[in-house]
C-alpha cells in the first residue's frame, strides 16, 4: 500500500527539536502553537506522528511572526544535535561514518515519510540527495532550508569537524543574496537545481567512529527495525482512512466495505488494525472528528453539508459526537477557530 502525499507523516522529534530553538530566538511560540494547532502530545510524546502537509502552515506562520525569510535557516544553527534518537545510537555505534550514514539512511522513515534521502557516490565526491522519484512531499523552503544545514552541523559534530561541504543545492530560489546562504553553509549554495543535495569529499566517508561498538550497534539497529515494524503496522490505518474518506458522503462506511477496496477478508483487515492497536469503529470515529473540524475551520460549508460530507445520518448524532470530540459545538468550534486567526 503506497502512500499518497495526503498521508505522508513526520515524526514528532522534528517539532521537539524546532520549538525550544523558537524560544531560544525569543518567538512568540504561544502564538505559533495555538495558529498551528502544536498539542502538547507532539512537544512530549516520542512516537506521535502528525500530518506533513501541515510543514507548510508552520512555516507560513513562523515567517510571520519572526519576519525573517531566512527563519528556517536561523532556527537550525541553533538547534539541539543531542536528542538521544535511535538514528543518533546508529550512527555512534558503526564502525565508520560512511557505514553509519547508510544504516541511518535504512530507518529515515522513522523521522519522516516524506522525503526520501539517498547516498551518491560519485569518484571523490559523495552527496546526500533528495530522490524525486519517491519523494512525494510538496515544497516547504524553510524545511528544507533548515534539514540541509540541520545535517552540516550534525555531520561535524560527530566527526569533530572533520566533515565539510563541498557545496549545497535546493530545487527552490533564493529568498535572499546567495551570500548570506553561503556564510550559513561555509560553501557554494546553488539554487533552481533539480533536487535538493549535500555534497561532500567521499573520503570522509571512511573515517572511523570513535564510539564504535558492535554489540551496542546490534542492539540499536534491532530497537529500530522494531520501531520501523511498528510504523508499518500503522500503514493499514492510513490505507482504511483513505478508503473512508473516499465513500463517507454515500453513508455510513462499513467495515467490509473498506475490506472489500482494500482487497482484504474482514477479518484479515480487523486482525490489521487490533496489531495496530485500533479497530475500525476508532479510525472511522477520528476521521470524521478530523474531517469535521477541517471543514468548520477552513470553509465556509452550512453546518448541515458537513453533517452530509462527515457521514452522518442525522444532525442530532453529528451534533453529540462532536460535542464528545471537542466538548464544545460545531458552532462554538467554528467561531473559536475563527478568532484564532
Amino acid at each position: 500500500m503506497t502512500q499518497t502525499a495526503l498521508d505522508l507523516q513526520d515524526s514528532s522529534f522534528i517539532v521537539q527539536l524546532v520549538y525550544p530553538a523558537l524560544i531560544e530566538l525569543g518567538l512568540d511560540v504561544a502564538v505559533i502553537a495555538e495558529r498551528c494547532n502544536i498539542t502538547s502530545e507532539l512537544l512530549q510524546n516520542n512516537s506521535a506522528r502528525y500530518p506533513h502537509a501541515a510543514q507548510q502552515r508552520f512555516w507560513q506562520v513562523v515567517e510571520e511572526v519572526s519576519a525573517d525569510p531566512l527563519i528556517g535557516l536561523h532556527l537550525a544553527e541553533i538547534m539541539s544535535l543531542q536528542k538521544g534518537q535511535v538514528w543518533e545510537y546508529l550512527f555512534l555505534s558503526s564502525p565508520t561514518f560512511g557505514d553509519g550514514l547508510k544504516r541511518t539512511l535504512n530507518f529515515q522513515r522513522l523521522l519522516s515519510d516524506a522525503w526520501q534521502w539517498v547516498l551518491v557516490e560519485r569518484g571523490e565526491q559523495a552527496s546526500l540527495e533528495v530522490d524525486s522519484a519517491v519523494t512525494e512531499a510538496p515544497e516547504t523552503r524553510h524545511f528544507t532550508e533548515a534539514a540541509v544545514l540541520y545535517l552540516v552541523r550534525y555531520f561535524k559534530a560527530l566527526t569533530n569537524d572533520a566533515f565539510t561541504p563541498d557545496s549545497v543545492h535546493f530545487d527552490h530560489s533564493a529568498a535572499a543574496a546567495v551570500s548570506d546562504y553561503e556564510a550559513l553553509f561555509g560553501c557554494p549554495v546553488r539554487f533552481d537545481q533539480t533536487s535538493p543535495a549535500l555534497v561532500f569529499d567521499a573520503g570522509i566517508l571512511q573515517m572511523p567512529s570513535s564510539r564504535a561498538e558492535p554489540e551496542l550497534l546490534q542492539l540499536h539497529e534491532q530497537f529500530a527495525n522494531e520501531r520501523l515494524l511498528k510504523l508499518q503496522k500503522q500503514d493499514i490505518v492510513i490505507a482504511v482512512r483513505r478508503a473512508i474518506a473516499e465513500i463517507l458522503e454515500q453513508g455510513q462506511p462499513e467495515l467490509n466495505d473498506i475490506a472489500r477496496r482494500l482487497a482484504l477478508s474482514p477479518r484479515v483487515l480487523r486482525s490489521r488494525l487490533t496489531e495496530a492497536e485500533t479497530s475500525f469503529n476508532q479510525v472511522l470515529s477520528d476521521y470524521r472528528c478530523y474531517l469535521a473540524k477541517r471543514l468548520l475551520s477552513r470553509t465556509e460549508e452550512s453546518i448541515g453539508d458537513i453533517v452530509y460530507l462527515t457521514g452522518f445520518s442525522e444532525p442530532s448524532t453529528f451534533y453529540r459526537a462532536f460535542k464528545r470530540w471537542t466538548d464544545m459545538t460545531p458552532v462554538e468550534y467554528r467561531d473559536y477557530k475563527r478568532r484564532q486567526q
